[in-house]
């Protein structure tokens, strides 16, 4: 029997959520201890690339810059703008990204892949970054 891709999506977005529950909870790598909070940051602890809540702002991502960061649930995020930083500051779960900023369709298939910072959707709110562009169509 065929299963509808209605419930397909649902059983995907389950698992995912399982799976991104595991590792929030500090069974994979990349999860801080002291938080257990998975956070997509490269090798100096740089969430998101370095990119700017830019992407509820302005509807595009735009580089942060050192001068104005902030530390988030294991990551350093940074800002274009003092404004930019502040807004982070005063509700950060509303901008970080979600899974921690990896790519989503990646979490659904048990992996953790990079993302790219100009393949995104802000779907109920919520930052999703994705591995690349085609990824929506899947």
């Amino acid at each position: 029997m065929k299963t509808p891709t209605t419930l397909r999506s649902i059983i995907r977005n389950l698992t995912a959520l399982a799976f991104a529950f595991a590792l929030g909870l500090g069974f994979a790598g990349g999860a801080s201890a002291q938080s257990k909070t998975l956070v997509n940051v490269d090798k100096s602890g740089l969430a998101v690339q370095g990119y700017d809540v830019a992407y509820f702002t302005d509807s595009k991502p735009a580089k942060g810059s050192p001068q104005f960061a902030s530390t988030h649930g294991g990551g350093t995020y940074q800002f274009a703008s003092a404004g930019h930083k502040a807004a982070f500051d005063k509700e950060p779960a509303k901008y970080a990204p979600q899974f921690g900023g990896y790519c989503p369709w990646g979490v659904a298939k048990d992996s953790l892949f990079k993302i790219e910072p100009d393949a995104f959707q802000i779907v109920g709110g919520r930052l999703l970054l994705q591995y690349d562009k085609s990824i929506r169509a899947t």
